[in-house]
């Protein structure tokens, strides 16, 4: 499988990356040489590629349990990792369990069972309790994203799945940030850390300050909406009714957009994503969890609409841009008489008077009843819009392929007639019906 440099570059190829990066490199050569490790290193930088490829290299095909256990702090950061090792092609079944999603449909997969089991806390410890599975064989363990997996909320779950594991003989612990306490019952013994945090360049992401004479700053958002012209960027708020709020004003003024928070429902956030992927949303507006642990594309711009209450979570946030070899500007949102946080040092004023013509929203998505399970793939997707629906390829945008379903970008002047073309069409054997959403 992937022990070997020859299936290493094999997997590289699949994932369409040429050469890993140094962190990468380090990463994987100490992680195979100790039984701890520590890696720090900031978000956007490859971390996952970089605990996976040497973990998967330990797995051994003739063994039908599970062998490594992937813990993280979110569903989004679960689905993510779980999509990451089906694109590397290994041949090992891997599955992610997570709250928010029936438990029956873990229950189904989990019968065949995977050699790689990724879930968040709670539904990683339920599974243990219902013993839905051996434990005998898992001898490696990921903390992705630990800052947040050992929180004190998540501290009880913790402590029992580490209690159920008494075979661990390799222990990789991932973060964005530093400093973080590790409890003992992690039994995480001399280990090795690598610490790539400072490589991040100060002069990579710009910080600047946008000052709103009135408290409520929605006016002064649009400003700085309208300044930045098309550009695709996140709206970070620390509590959801920011947010609500937020989307009403930004409806009313014609800004395309998504929402993305932990009160929303799995479906929901996960279509919020689809769209401000593939372009039909401008801005995310969002809660700290979109800070990590979410797949989307590298953004030039975040925005600090309200500010966050810590370094961490201002770190994460800006993690979000000047991502690997990028540059990014994030922009701190303050009314004129409110202080900034200790740790938001100097910022540069941003001049926001230029305002670029704004072009309007030129993607909408399309939902389709259909998926990988009805073995369709996106060359059936596009071939049914070429054939059937009678556009070009310039007007084809992204598809996102799931299991039981799929998610098209296309034209918003066409998306309607679109519709009224293909729904109720025929992809492979199935009927689907296709709907904007």
């Amino acid at each position: 499988m992937a022990n070997s440099i020859k299936d290493q570059q094999d997997i590289l190829s699949k994932l369409n990356i040429h050469q890993l990066h140094p962190m990468q490199e380090e990463a994987i050569s100490v992680i195979e040489n100790n039984t701890n490790t520590i890696l720090l290193s900031p978000t956007g930088t490859g971390k996952t590629l970089a605990f996976l490829l040497p973990i998967i290299s330990r797995l051994d095909p003739e063994i039908d349990d599970v062998q490594a256990l992937i813990v993280v702090p979110s569903r989004e950061l679960a689905i993510q990792i779980e999509q990451v090792v089906r694109n590397m092609g290994t041949g090992f079944k891997v599955n992610a369990v997570y709250g928010g999603r029936t438990m029956a449909k873990d229950k189904i997969e989990l019968k065949h069972t995977p050699a790689i089991l990724i879930g968040t806390p709670g539904r990683i410890l339920d599974h243990f309790a219902n013993e839905r599975f051996s434990k005998t064989n898992i001898k490696s363990l990921i903390l992705d994203e630990f800052d947040k997996s050992l929180e004190s909320g998540f501290e009880f779950e913790m402590r029992g799945i580490l209690e159920e594991l008494p075979h661990i003989n390799k222990r990789v612990l991932t973060s964005a940030t530093s400093g973080v306490e590790i409890p003992g019952f992690v039994r995480l013994d001399k280990p090795v850390t690598i610490n790539y945090l400072k490589e991040k360049k100060a002069l990579k992401l710009e910080i600047k300050t946008v000052i709103s004479p009135t408290r409520n700053k929605a006016q002064t958002l649009l400003d700085l909406i309208n300044h930045l012209g098309n550009e695709q960027g996140i709206i970070f708020c620390n509590v959801k009714e920011t947010i609500t709020f937020l989307s009403k004003f930004l409806t009313t003024n014609k800004i395309s957009h998504a929402c993305f928070s932990g009160g929303m429902e799995q479906n929901d956030r996960d279509r919020a994503l689809i769209k401000f992927r593939n372009g039909t949303s401008q801005l995310l507006i969002a809660t700290d969890l979109a800070a990590r642990g979410i797949d989307i594309p590298e953004l030039k711009v975040i925005i600090h609409f309200e500010l966050p209450s810590a370094v961490e979570e201002f770190t994460h946030r800006n993690g979000r841009t000047a991502r690997v070899n990028t540059k990014g500007t994030a922009y701190v949102m303050r009314w004129e008489k409110e202080d900034f946080p200790e740790f938001i040092k100097n910022p540069n004023r941003a001049n926001i008077s230029e305002k670029p013509q704004r072009k309007p929203q030129y993607w909408e998505t399309l939902f389709i009843s259909g998926g990988r399970k009805d073995k369709i793939s996106k060359g059936d997707i596009a071939g049914l819009f070429f054939k059937q629906g009678g556009i070009n390829k310039d007007q084809l945008g992204a598809i996102e392929l799931k299991q039981d379903c799929a998610f098209v970008a296309v034209p918003l002047t066409i998306a309607h007639t679109l519709v009224d073309k293909l729904n109720n069409s025929r992809l492979k054997k199935k009927k689907v019906r296709i709907s904007i959403i």
